[in-house]
């Protein structure tokens, strides 16, 4: 049996139910600087790179700042009525932080975002390295934001798991070698990430601690 003694996690999707809240936001600032509502498809077709980026794409540099500001406190007065963290997940980090293992995130959304989302679920503090796509000028699927994780953590890529919902996960971490688990519980992309034939797919957060916990340990990899 393989070991990991490391897990990325994907952020958006993954560990958090957020796309409402993204949708929403984004709409709040595409309403107020264009004057347009965009459909769920529309806007997820700007992700890639972080909200800032995508933002600026939309509304020009010299309105940048202030629709960044908007878009902040939108997000962050409406987190918790529009946000929540997937049941199960704060058990599964506790879990594997005991276990010794050096849990990483790599997620497209931007960092001021990111820890908001961590902080407010009280989750932050299980993270030993948070690449954002603010962190990277090579987005999501490219795998260096999994390659930093790596180098910070002096770890070869099979001792690491990437757990996402998106393609580009996939993508990511099959370019950098490491493990990929696939985790549909809330994914916009189900479809898209079924077709890839990924090995490891999960639909709730039990039956993927079942799986990944036997296997997470500070050993390394190995087989057992």
């Amino acid at each position: 049996m393989k070991r990991f003694s490391c897990v990325i996690f994907d952020l958006d999707g993954t560990v958090s139910q957020t796309n409402e809240l993204i949708y929403a936001t984004f709409n709040h600032v595409i309403g107020k600087y264009l004057r347009k509502v965009f459909t769920q498809q529309q806007i997820v077709a700007t992700f890639g790179p972080p909200e800032e980026i995508a933002i600026e794409r939309l509304v020009g540099k010299e309105q940048l700042k202030a629709a960044m500001s908007d878009f902040y406190r939108f997000y962050e007065e409406h987190h918790d009525e529009m946000a929540t963290i997937h049941a199960g997940i704060p058990e599964l980090l506790r879990s594997l932080k005991g276990k010794g293992v050096r849990i990483g995130m790599f997620t497209g959304k931007g960092r001021k975002s990111t820890i908001t989302t961590l902080e407010k679920f009280g989750v932050l503090k299980y993270f030993d390295k948070i690449v954002t796509g603010s962190d990277v000028q090579n987005h999501k699927p490219s795998p260096d934001g999994i390659r930093l994780i790596l180098d910070a953590f002096k770890i070869a890529p099979e001792e690491a798991l990437m757990v996402g919902d998106a393609v580009a996960d996939v993508t990511a971490a099959r370019e950098s070698g490491v493990a990929i688990a696939s985790v549909l519980w809330d994914s916009y992309g189900k479809a898209e990430v079924l077709r890839l034939g990924v090995t490891d797919t999960f639909h709730d957060v039990r039956e993927f601690s079942s799986w990944l916990l036997p296997m997470a340990g500070k050993q390394g990899a190995g087989v057992l």
